[in-house]
């Protein structure tokens, strides 16, 4: 069999799907390489939120197209990506309200279902909640959220039912390169050759970067959930929850409820490091804080916890486009929050390989060529994480 391709994607995350996707859609075979198998890395361990609030109108963008997929999965994708619609709430201080009012405005402009509403609004939803540490939050009642291995799988099903090719347990050793353009990569599997490659390795995009000689602000980061046996009296569901104040997010899942924080996560570390287990003392922080805000869960149980790695970058903003080689692309660097947006990148990177700019979101601010610049994306506001 030939390794030649029109397009060779490192890596079988949601990116490399989801690029390999739309490339299908259009007619181009791409040649996905996966050092384990489809989803190993951080798109497995993601936590699968499906929201649109965001303090940056690209990243809302990005969103509300992606929102677009995952609503119509069967229909524009095909199999299943577990959309479930649970409602979105994100709870901020009562110091950024304005802040969130103006996103929730923007959010609007977008086209976004996403409104203001009270405490008193969010009680009314939710009466396990705890609602007395703030006056307002912003609500989505079509959001929800996603299992992100389905996804993935369901993306690359599709691509290679239109001549995509899957390769895994394939790692990358090094790139060929002749007069400052890529030609291929080395592979544990031999060579593959393509004038377009593009490294959507995700934690280990880094090393590869580094590899074609970018010097680039890239490192890994890494991030621990856990799953807790909800106390039937919380009843069937709830919604899905940013929670500023507790530097904490959590959503449903059948009977348990996943928690996830927002602080604590180190950088710098391997990313092949344990990711089987949860970093030591982190469930106990973990259910201190979901029981801050539902205060039945101490009625709860632990089922499970585990850890995952992301690249990461200094704005948290993913590195999308040419960088430094002809014909070398990055689409990485999503900094934990890159399974939403998905869908849309995919789109619109396949129409900046093929057609030298994005027409369906503008994603030319995300350029890896920012930093050196000193253009860092910005939201409305720093003092909230990303």
């Amino acid at each position: 069999m030939t390794n030649t391709s029109d397009i060779i994607i490192i890596g079988a995350g949601i990116h490399g799907a989801s690029l390999a996707f739309h490339l299908a859609q259009r007619g181009v075979k791409a040649t996905i390489l996966e050092k384990q198998f489809v989803a190993a890395g951080a798109t497995g361990r993601s936590s699968g939120l499906v929201r649109m609030h965001y303090d940056t109108e690209v990243d809302s963008r990005l969103a509300w197209e992606s929102f677009r997929f995952f609503r119509n999965w069967s229909e524009l994708v095909g199999g299943n990506c577990g959309f479930t619609r649970t409602g979105f709430i994100q709870i901020v201080a009562r110091k950024n309200i304005d802040d969130l009012r103006a996103n929730v405005a923007m959010q609007q402009r977008v086209g976004i279902s996403s409104f203001l509403i009270s405490a008193d609004d969010v009680h009314r939803l939710v009466p396990s909640f705890k609602t007395d540490d703030f006056d307002f939050a912003a609500y989505e009642p079509e959001s929800g959220y996603a299992m992100p291995s389905d996804t993935a799988a369901a993306m690359v099903t599709a691509a290679r039912a239109k001549g995509a090719r899957l390769v895994q347990d394939c790692a990358v050793m090094g790139l060929q390169i002749s007069g400052g353009r890529i030609e291929g990569v080395e592979t544990t599997q031999g060579i593959f050759s393509a004038p377009v490659v593009v490294n959507a390795a995700g934690a280990w995009a880094g090393q590869l970067n580094k590899i074609a000689g970018l010097e680039l602000p890239y490192d890994t980061w890494r991030h621990d959930t856990m799953f807790v046996k909800r106390p039937a009296q919380i009843g069937p569901s709830h919604p899905t929850v940013i929670d500023f104040p507790n530097d904490m997010y959590f959503r449903p899942e059948g009977g348990l409820t996943l928690v996830g924080l927002e602080d604590g996560n180190p950088l710098g570390e391997a990313p092949e490091g344990d990711v089987d287990h949860a970093q030591a003392g982190f469930v106990e922080r973990a259910i201190d804080r979901i029981c801050e805000r539902v205060p039945m869960m101490e009625q709860g149980g632990l089922h499970s916890a585990h850890g995952g790695y992301d690249g990461i970058t200094p704005d948290q903003h993913p590195m999308l486009g040419l960088a430094g080689l002809d014909g070398f692309y990055l689409d990485c660097g999503f900094s934990g929050t890159g399974f939403k947006i998905g869908p849309a990148v995919g789109l619109c990177m396949s129409e900046l390989i093929l057609d030298g700019a994005a027409k369906t979101v503008d994603i030319s601010s995300l350029t890896p060529l920012r930093f050196a610049a000193g253009k860092l994306v910005s939201g409305q506001y720093q003092s909230m994480w990303h």
